[in-house]
Formats: C-alpha cells, structure tokens, sequence
C-alpha cells in the first residue's frame, strides 16, 4: 500500500491502540499530519478506559505538538470530523495495531485500512501495510513517507517523534537488526535535547515498585550462569533497565527478562560472554511463537499469544514461566562449541565437495574512498565497519550479503567477469564516511566475478546446534543449526567453518 492511495478519502480517522505508547503516538502524529498537509480532514484518536497519564508521554505530546484525542464514543468521531453524528468517516486508518484486535476500541468506518509493524492477528483489509521484520511502526512511516517524496527532514518535531518512536519501542535500539531501521535512526535530524528530557522522565514510581519486585523474584541457574525475570506489565524500557542491572550480579553471564501482556510477552535478553550472543538467543527463545533479535550483548523480542496457544500452550503465568525455563535450558544443553584453532576436525566421517563455479559481485575499496579512509557499509544483515586498505576487496555475496576480503585472496579464490552484475537481495547495500551521515549506494559501483572456490573440501551436515569460533575470528561465532554444514579445508583440518544449508548447496557439490 501507498500512502497516496489514502488520497481518495476526504474525511479520515487516524487510530493507535487502547494504550499508546511513543510508537503509536509518532505513526500517528506522521500519518495524520501527511494526510492534513494534502487537504483531508483528520483526527487522530485512541479508545479504551484510560488517557494517557506516563509522564513521557504527556511530555512527548506537549513538546512536539501532537494532536490526539482520547474517544470512548462513536460519536465523538463525527464531532471530530465536523460531520453528522450519524455519518461514518470515510475511513478509518489504524496504526501501530490491527483492526479487530483486542487492545483497540472497535469503532465504524465505511473503508478500513492497517498500517503495523506486528504480526498478522486478523484477516486485513485491502489496504493494509504489514512489516513484522521491522522493530517499530514509525520506521514503516517515515518510509512511506519518503516513498512520497514527504519531506521528514525539514520537520524537526516529526522526527524528533519518529526517532522517539523506534529507540522506545526497540528498547533503546537494542533490538534493531533490519537496515531499515538503522537508516531511519542515522538519518533523522532530531532534537537531542527533547529526547534526553523524554528520556529522563520515563521511570514513574509504579514502575520503580515493579523493576524493585521482579529482582527480588530473580531466578538463578548456577550450572550455565543465567538468570529468568519476571516482572508485572510495564514499558518495554522498564525490562531493558531491569536486565542491564541483572547483568551487573556477580556469576550472571546471560539474563532472560519478560513481562506477560493481553496480547502477548514482551522479552528482553542480554549476556556478557562472547560464546551467547543475545539476539541469537532471543531469536531462539522467539522461535515460532513470536520474534526477536539484536545485538550481541543487548536484544528483546515479543511472544504472541495465539501463536502461544496454536502450540496448545496455556497463556497464564506458569506455563510461560515454564515454557521461557525449557527454552533456556533447551538453548544451554542442545549445542557444541568449538574452537577452531584448539579443534581437530575427524575427516573420516566427512564427505568430499567441490565448489561450485557462482557469480557474485567485487568492488575494490579504492574505487570508493581513498586509502585510510574509515567507513560503513550497510547491508540486509546488519552494518560493517572498515578501514580502506590498497587491498581491501568488498564482495557482494550470492544472497546480497557483504563480506571483505583481501586481494591476494580475491586473485586465488575469484575470476573477474564480464557479466553485468545482477543483485539477488533485498536490500540494496550503501556505504558512507564513518563520521558522515550521507551514504551512497554501493551496487552502481559493483562488478561481476565468479568464485571459483578453495578446492575441494570436507563437510558433514550437523545434527545440532553448533557454534564455531574460526581461526579467523576468534571472538565472534557463527551459529551452524542442524542441517546446515560444518566445513574443513583439504590443506588444514583445524580451518573449520559452517555454512548454512541453503548457501551451501548453492556453493558446492559432492566428489563423485
């Protein structure tokens, strides 16, 4: 869906959730003022059986010049709208939430239209924008936004709500994996000084009383050095500060902090050892019932309940409690480390491959900056800092993802292609100046080669859950699951790596 597709209404109800939070507050506040600068008549509302009262907010509201009210009547629309009572708006848009759901007021409208960033609940309208991958509702505006040519970056408050928007419902960027949103929180021109006065009003005493309690009730497992939290329902910030200060408690090396909502969990994960990495672990305990992700040491998550209960889970506190301590322990027991440098691998149970001939794309780093220069590059999985060397060679591999190499490498593992390249991801990568904000796109600048590969080598198909430290990064694993290969050089059976399943049988073939 497009936002100018909203055009064809004239008189338009803008919707959050019963409970607003930063969020919602900013979608709305982008959506409502979009449509109102295109001439249609708007209000933004939300229902349920209390206004908003959290400090922050009021704040956020007051500060930035939001225009929304609280409804408890169908009425109260047309009055908004300076229509008959008896009238229906044209449309109704909810953002930040679905119609039908249970934490939004159900009002009437002759057209319905979805804009969120959570997972499916209810059959959708035809005008509707789903993106469950992205860790805030204002990343899909501010997107929709630029779609339309709007012009965010001219309006100091609007991004100032949008910027507020994704560091709170992300948990102060910690759960931030897509590009997307690390775009909109790189770009937008925001006023610091707001964010800090948001920021140091959002604790309220009840949400004290309630962080004081769920670390009384900790949970401790000495065996693998973690620790399970629970707390009353509360901000999602409220669980980031709770687990930061878990992680502070002598011998807890990883935390697992959840609060139980009407419509689902909300999690927040962190750990301090480089063998947990805490969007890794969020995206297991999240598996098939929800969502997570992050970063290495801070990363959150949210559970839905029908997708709970479509496992014939009971939604109460117990069996949550019980189901996040199989998960954990299910995530401890079910894996093996290895540490290449100190691991021998046993060839004799490993079949022979060879590499396949793939195209893929090269640019080398002098083509872009000069040498010295220190940059970014952003990518479908995440972003890449470098410094520019005379051999610094950035690949584009055969699914979009970047990776860097050297050209003494390049020269003995690649061929240079007189193909046009072709980009076979998503996300179109951008690399920029490290101190600067602008960034250019990258695929203009790419070439084509073809990965003629290392020779043959060993690779058995793994059983479970595995995590390896190569020789060539020691402090940071890739995580191999089952079905996925574990891979070891002809020339050096302590160079071991894995490969996912889908990129490896893309990339090799067996010896016959």
């Amino acid at each position: 869906m497009k936002l100018s597709q909203l055009l064809e209404y004239n008189n338009i109800i803008v919707q959050c959730h019963n409970t607003p939070d930063a969020d919602a507050i900013a979608s709305g506040m982008a959506l409502t003022q979009y449509l109102r600068d295109n001439d249609k008549t708007v209000a933004f509302v939300y229902g349920g059986n209390f206004e908003i009262t959290k400090s922050n907010l009021k704040l956020m509201i007051s500060e930035l010049g939001v225009d929304i009210h609280y409804v408890r009547h169908q009425a109260q629309l047309s009055q908004l709208l300076g229509i008959r009572e008896q009238e229906l708006p044209e449309l109704l848009v909810t953002v930040d939430c679905q119609y039908g759901e249970g934490n939004v007021r159900t009002f009437k409208a002759r057209n319905i239209a979805v804009i969120d960033h959570h997972q499916i609940s209810n059959p959708l309208p035809e005008l509707s924008e789903i993106r469950s991958y992205l860790a805030s509702c204002s990343t899909i505006l501010w997107d929709m936004l630029k779609e339309e040519g709007y012009p965010v970056e001219k309006d100091k408050k609007l991004s100032t709500a949008l910027y507020y928007g994704l560091m709170t419902d992300s948990n102060n960027f910690s759960e931030v994996q897509h590009p997307l949103d690390m775009d909109m929180r790189d770009y937008l021109k925001y006023s610091n000084s707001a964010i800090t006065k948001f920021k140091n009003s959002n604790i309220s005493q009840e949400e004290l009383r309630i962080a004081g309690i769920a670390l009384l009730g900790s949970e401790y497992y000495h065996e693998n050095h973690y620790s399970i939290v629970k707390t009353d329902p509360c901000d999602p910030n409220i669980l980031g500060i709770i687990s930061d200060m878990m992680l502070q408690v002598e011998d807890v090396e990883c935390c697992l902090v959840y609060s139980i909502h009407e419509g689902g969990i909300k999690i927040s994960v962190r750990s301090c050892v480089k063998e947990v990495k805490a969007d890794e672990l969020a995206k297991f305990i999240c598996q098939g019932v929800g969502d997570g992700g992050g970063h290495l040491i801070k990363a959150g998550g949210s559970i839905v309940r029908s997708l709970l209960e479509k496992q014939e889970l009971d939604y109460n506190p117990s069996a949550i409690q019980h189901f996040f301590r199989e998960r954990m322990e299910e995530y401890f027991m079910n894996n093996e480390i290895i540490y290449a440098g100190e691991y021998t691998a046993d060839i004799s149970s490993m079949n022979v491959y060879k590499s396949k001939r793939v195209t893929i794309g090269y640019v080398k780093g002098t083509e872009i900056y000069p040498v010295g220069t220190k940059a970014v590059i952003r990518a479908m999985e995440g972003d890449h800092e470098l410094e520019i060397k005379e051999d610094t060679i950035i690949a584009v591999g055969v699914r979009g993802e970047v990776y860097i190499t050297k050209t003494e490498l390049f020269d003995k593992y690649y061929e240079i292609s007189d193909k046009k390249y072709e980009f076979p991801g998503e996300y179109a990568p951008s690399i920029r100046k490290l101190k600067e904000r602008n960034a250019k796109g990258l695929l203009p600048l790419v070439h084509s080669c073809t990965y003629v590969g290392y020779g043959n080598i060993y690779a058995k198909e793994l059983i479970c859950r595995t995590k390896v430290f190569t020789k060539w990064e020691p402090e940071n694993y890739k995580l191999g699951r089952p079905g996925d290969y574990m891979v070891v050089t002809q020339d050096d059976p302590t160079s071991v790596y894995v490969v996912d399943k889908e990129l490896f049988e893309k990339t090799y073939a067996p010896v016959e």
